[in-house]
């Protein structure tokens, strides 16, 4: 079934809700776990008594989520001498940069 968005506007305006079209080439929304993709997406912004809401259709694919970037890997590494793989371990195990390049630190000086 397919919804003619002139008529959804035009009945919407007649209860009062202002509805505008955004152009968009992505929407992510980010989860704790992962993403959520949507490409090529028609969206709407509907304001009804100063309430803001949205509605989003399109191509929807999802994706891990990165927790770190290759950045904060590096920075790792260049504060410890640890190599890729170590930095990328520790930090996965802790979460945290700061605490990854003080464990290895740690661990260095104990060896």
């Amino acid at each position: 079934m397919k919804i003619n968005p002139k008529a959804i506007e035009k009945m919407a305006r007649k209860m009062g809700m202002q509805m505008t079209e955004i152009p968009a080439e992505e929407v992510v929304i980010k989860t704790h776990e992962k993403e959520i993709v949507i490409k090529d997406p028609h969206i709407s912004k509907v304001n009804m008594m100063g309430q803001e809401t949205f509605q989003i259709t399109g191509e929807v694919t999802e994706r891990e989520k990165e927790k770190f970037s290759e950045k904060d890997i590096r920075m790792i590494m260049d504060q410890t001498g640890a190599d890729e793989e170590e930095a990328e371990e520790v930090l996965t195990e802790t979460g945290d940069i700061a605490e990854a390049i003080l464990k290895i630190k740690k661990e260095k000086e104990s060896q």
